[in-house]
């Protein structure tokens, strides 16, 4: 009867360990080619503590490799941006060093273009990285909306006038706010260039400051060709654009709006979008109160 129940309990153990040392082999198999580069899954099905680590595990592994693929292709994407204007300026420099092209006031404007664009992707480069640092300061004071509404549409109405796009302002009340000034001209100026860029001739894009649920809310909504449903989650990855055909000149460097959340994450914010095909597209910025936002008294 001893033996008997010793045979039943060793024979119970070799079991046990062999259900648990299988899938925590497997977890370990996996991890070894996460760690050689290679694609890692752990083949664990089950519901117990290591069923669940191994799902956790998975989708890690999921997420890293999402991430991987991003990071090549925003490094060739880079390298695409700023090699497109430097081939411009390299090529009609030496064009005029051979005799090719006279330095004529139409050639240094032309060079002087490509300067400016090279060195807008170069800055808002460094505004990512910044952000991606968490070392995005904000000097926050008293923001009247409906001013800084007004001031962005002064500086972006010459663009839309010549795309042929009419700007239009609405505030609700006097709504003020306590938040960078300059960053957040910036973030809504993304916000209106991007909207002008995919309105077509006679459209309009439209800029209205709102209060939602004690929240300050900025909607920049355009009159534009929408955005597909499948498309909408990648409008704020960097380079991404919706129409694959635009190039630089035409459709933006494509960091615009992925500065414009890291902007509204700095004030503690959100940059959401909500599209229709055919119809147009409206993003809002939406910045928290917590005490900083409120109606003027004033009238």
């Amino acid at each position: 009867m001893a033996a008997l129940v010793l045979l039943i309990t060793v024979t119970a153990s070799v079991m046990a360990g062999t259900r648990l040392s299988r899938p925590l082999r497997a977890l370990t198999d996996a991890v070894r080619n996460m760690e050689e580069g290679r694609a890692a899954r752990a083949e664990v099905r089950g519901k117990d503590e290591i069923g669940r680590l191994a799902a956790a595990f998975n989708a890690m592994a999921e997420r890293r490799e999402r991430l991987e693929e991003l990071r090549k292709a925003m490094v060739g994407d880079v390298a695409h941006e700023l090699r497109t204007p430097l081939s411009n300026i390299r090529g009609w420099l030496e064009a005029a060093q051979d005799g090719l092209a006279d330095p004529d006031p139409e050639l240094v404007s032309s060079l002087l273009e490509e300067a400016l664009l090279l060195q807008h992707v170069i800055d808002d480069l460094q505004d990512l990285a910044v952000a991606d640092a968490g070392e995005l300061r904000v000097h926050a004071e008293p923001v009247d909306v409906a001013d800084l509404l007004a001031q962005v549409a002064t500086a972006h109405r010459g663009g839309a006038e010549t795309a042929g796009v009419t700007l239009l302002t609405q505030a609700d009340g006097r709504l003020q706010l306590v938040a960078d000034p300059v960053r957040l001209r910036q973030a809504v100026g993304n916000l209106v260039s991007n909207a002008v860029r995919h309105t077509p001739p006679g459209g309009t894009v439209r800029l209205q400051a709102r209060r939602a649920d004690g929240d300050v809310a900025i909607d920049v909504t355009d009159t534009g060709s929408g955005i597909a449903p499948a498309d909408l989650p990648l409008v704020f990855e960097r380079f991404w654009r919706v129409e694959k055909s635009r190039s630089r000149r035409s459709g933006g460097s494509g960091l615009g709006l992925p500065i414009a959340r890291k902007l509204a994450e700095a004030h503690g914010g959100s940059l959401s979008a909500t599209s229709v095909v055919g119809e147009g597209s409206t993003f809002t910025l939406r910045l928290p109160a917590h005490g900083h936002a409120w109606e003027s008294s004033e009238a």
